[in-house]
């Protein structure tokens, strides 16, 4: 872990349908138990939120049915602990339920202990990993890089793909 600097990730999808239609009912039910869990968990530092407690009334594209999820976490172990061993896990493996297939979805990067990075911030990490690959400025979890400060990692998650 790196004391200046934590990790940052963003994950975006398109809904099949609007966020209060019946069809996506388990997805919407189910933010705040999980939003909860990421808050309890350890490392977890922010999280991007909206009006209510998540993130789904902003409107970070044009298209309305796209969503965004973004947050901060102390290291890459903590946010996998979270994302792939955890209860979270249920949850998104019936993503495809929920969301259409994108190739490019998610991307870490490093940000300054104490950053808040700002949707534009994470759009442009998005279309950088799109552009480039993975690189020390926009990277997933199947390609880890270290923080700027810290030693080299090695690849600690499992992406399930999407």
């Amino acid at each position: 872990m790196s004391g200046k600097h934590q990790l940052a990730q963003v994950n975006i999808g398109r809904l099949r349908a609007p966020i209060d239609h019946p069809s996506i009912k388990d997805f919407a039910d189910n933010l705040d138990p999980v939003n909860a869990i990421a808050e309890a968990s350890p490392g977890f530092v922010w999280r991007l939120t909206g009006e209510g407690h998540n993130a789904t009334d902003l409107q970070p594209f044009e298209d309305p049915l796209m969503a965004i999820n973004m947050s901060v976490w102390t290291d890459i172990q903590s946010l996998g602990a979270f994302v792939y061993r955890g209860d979270h896990v249920t949850i998104m493996r019936r993503r495809r339920e929920w969301f259409e297939h994108m190739d490019v979805f998610m991307v870490l990067w490093w940000v300054p202990a104490g950053h808040r990075p700002t949707i534009d911030e994470a759009k442009a990490r998005l279309a950088l990993l799109e552009e480039l690959g993975p690189t020390r400025e926009a990277f997933t979890s199947k390609t880890p890089f270290p923080a700027p400060d810290a030693v080299p990692v090695a690849p600690v998650l499992d992406e399930c793909g999407a």
